[in-house]
């Protein structure tokens, strides 16, 4: 199967991050595999490495491994810049990074546990889908 780019939105990424059970983790550990391109933007990294810090004490990571684990995803990902934006277009500002990120990079796919919050995203033709969906539809 062709890599297909995809955008992670925050809430999957701490998810990975609280526990090693779940298709969150599982995906986190298969970025690399060649089945995807993870895409980010330096707004959306920002995002991440905030949320993931101030859950910091919530997590059963040290901050130390959470960098290393946020260095990595900045090394292996795909880094967009983007030049026109899309807001507001969703409700929450944060999503709209994520919007940006995957119309800027064609990602068919954002990977989130909030569909909800991408209501209307389909007319960029793209996807909004659950790690778990994601998974079982790349045979992973």
């Amino acid at each position: 199967m062709k890599p297909i780019n995809i955008v992670l939105d925050t809430n999957v990424l701490v998810t990975a991050l609280r526990s090693r059970s779940g298709a969150s983790y599982k995906l986190l550990t298969l970025i690399d595999n060649g089945d995807f391109q993870l895409n980010i933007s330096v707004p959306l990294f920002l995002e991440y490495e905030s949320v993931t810090l101030r859950e910091c004490l919530k997590l059963p990571l040290k901050k130390a491994d959470i960098l290393d684990i946020l260095n990595y995803i900045a090394k292996v990902s795909n880094k967009r810049d983007i030049f026109f934006l899309w807001r507001p277009y969703l409700k929450d500002p944060k999503d709209d990074l994520v919007l940006e990120v995957a119309v800027e990079s064609n990602s068919k796919v954002i990977v989130t546990y909030n569909k909800k919050d991408f209501i209307g995203v389909d007319k960029f033709g793209i996807k909004v889908i659950t790690p778990k969906e994601f998974l079982d539809k790349r045979g992973l």
